[in-house]
């Protein structure tokens, strides 16, 4: 018997851990999706080769692709890895990538957070800043990772929101205060994304696709942290179950 709440899938990373391969998912994004969004979380693991992209739209009824220490492979974009400490995650890029396309073409319902805004661009014909802080006139939107996780998470700059987007009509504000965990970012935006929201140097942090058929939110900041204490938080994670039960 289906569940009577929304299914939404989870593309895992894939990870060797003491030399056994590993299909992994952050707790924080399940437990927002569970109590957040109201859905149940569906793991989809980064297999090779890929589960069939028509077989994983028929199981789930929307999506949430995640951050995650792995980045984006830079092939998929034309580019070679700056740097050999650039930790890649082809298996999740094979699964992610053509998924994120179908997805779109289907409609069903999508947020993508963090690796999976920089996957949503990259999928779409965007292409990466691989070291944001290297750019010129580009902060530095990494977290101090000898901090605690309070501390990591917290607010970091602002982001303008530009109107006529999606997450202008999700929240209703023009600025707000957004957590900064990413060594990568946006570069070329890809021609069907609209830029929803800048950091105050113009780094793209938030997106959507107009006209899309469906649901389709980019973040680049971190929503699932601790949700229920932030109102943007909690008006995002609304606005995609009730996107997720407009489809069931």
């Amino acid at each position: 018997m289906r569940s009577s709440r929304p299914i939404v899938g989870l593309v895992c990373d894939h990870r060797m851990v003491e030399d056994q391969p590993y299909h992994l998912a952050n707790e924080k994004y399940l437990a927002a999706l569970r109590d957040g969004v109201g859905a149940l979380p569906l793991l989809i693991p980064a297999l090779d080769p890929p589960l069939e992209l028509q077989d994983i739209l028929a199981s789930v009824d929307g999506f949430l692709f995640s951050g995650s220490p792995s980045n984006v492979s830079p092939r998929h974009y034309g580019a070679e890895a700056r740097g050999e400490e650039l930790l890649q995650d082809e298996r999740r890029d094979s699964t992610a990538l053509p998924l994120l396309r179908a997805v779109a073409e289907s409609g069903k319902p999508a947020i993508c957070i963090c690796r999976g805004f920089q996957e949503l661009n990259v999928a779409m014909g965007g292409t990466l800043h691989q070291r944001v802080h290297e750019v010129e006139g580009r902060l530095d939107h990494r977290e101090n990772e000898t901090a605690p996780l309070d501390e990591q998470y917290g607010p970091a700059h602002p982001v303008t929101v530009a109107q006529g987007g999606l997450l202008a009509h999700i929240v209703g504000q023009r600025s707000f205060a957004v957590n900064s965990l990413h060594g990568q970012g946006i570069d070329r935006l890809a021609p069907p994304l609209f830029a929803d929201a800048l950091a105050p140097d113009g780094q793209i942090e938030a997106v959507s696709m107009p006209g899309a058929k469906g649901f389709l939110l980019g973040l680049q900041w971190h929503p699932e942290w601790r949700w229920a204490e932030n109102e943007i938080s909690r008006a995002i994670f609304a606005a995609f179950g009730a996107a997720l039960r407009e489809k069931t």
